[in-house]
């Protein structure tokens, strides 16, 4: 759980050299404490990634649960449910899975995504995080999105950045615009972010996080596709 909640992150680096920022300088001053939360395992967050696909964030979560509730193993003392191995959700029938609401093709991916990762063709503990994710790209319906959202909230990797999410696709937009309603292109959130490499995922969480971080009168909800989102909203692949 150290791991999951960055307790043990060394961001001096970053608050050095952003603490004056024009844009997060603020939020990085009076919040030096913010974490990206990820998940205990990256496989979960794989799993999550793929079943939040171009959903709404509550039918994404509601599909998680079934996928929990049918195929975890209980706890004989709680009774409660962890998530799903790589070789359990390896083994599952995709048809399995869209009886649990998840469509065709991302039940699909997420039957050939366990199989890569049970058969340890993908390793999303080793150390080189890029190998993994080109044989996960290879997959139908697995793309940019979902990588860096594996990258960002399962291996801790805080230079990738979901950039194609909606919420930053709005938050950017109405920061570039001055309109409410704008929304960005992908292109455009990745260089608003460029200059904050290697720590992008981490200067977008400040930018979207933390009051003080982005111009007012913008009211941006969290990043869509994560479980600390706002209202419900749609995520690329």
């Amino acid at each position: 759980m150290r791991a999951a909640v960055g307790v043990d992150d060394d961001l001096r680096a970053f608050h050095e050299r952003f603490r004056h920022d024009a844009l997060i300088g603020t939020a990085v001053r009076s919040n030096p404490y913010l974490r990206i939360r990820r998940m205990p395992d990256p496989f979960e967050a794989l799993v999550a990634a793929i079943t939040e696909q171009l959903i709404e964030l509550e039918r994404a979560g509601a599909i998680q649960r079934r996928i929990v509730g049918a195929l975890g193993p209980r706890c004989e003392r709680t009774g409660l449910r962890a998530f799903p191995d790589p070789a359990t959700l390896a083994g599952a029938a995709p048809a399995r899975l869209q009886s649990f609401d998840l469509s065709a093709g991302r039940a699909l991916a997420l039957v050939k995504a366990a199989r890569e990762v049970a058969a340890g063709r993908c390793d999303l503990r080793a150390p080189d995080h890029e190998r993994g994710w080109r044989r996960l790209r290879a997959i139908p319906g697995i793309g940019r999105w979902t990588i860096e959202m594996l990258a960002l909230y399962g291996q801790g990797r805080q230079d990738q950045l979901p950039a194609g999410d909606l919420g930053y696709l709005k938050a950017v937009g109405r920061l570039l615009t001055g309109e409410p309603y704008a929304r960005a292109a992908e292109e455009e959130v990745r260089r608003l972010f460029a200059p904050y490499a290697p720590y992008a995922g981490l200067a977008a969480a400040y930018f979207l996080a933390v009051p003080g971080a982005r111009p007012e009168p913008l009211t941006v909800p969290r990043p869509a596709g994560t479980r600390w989102s706002a209202p419900p909203a749609t995520r690329a692949a």
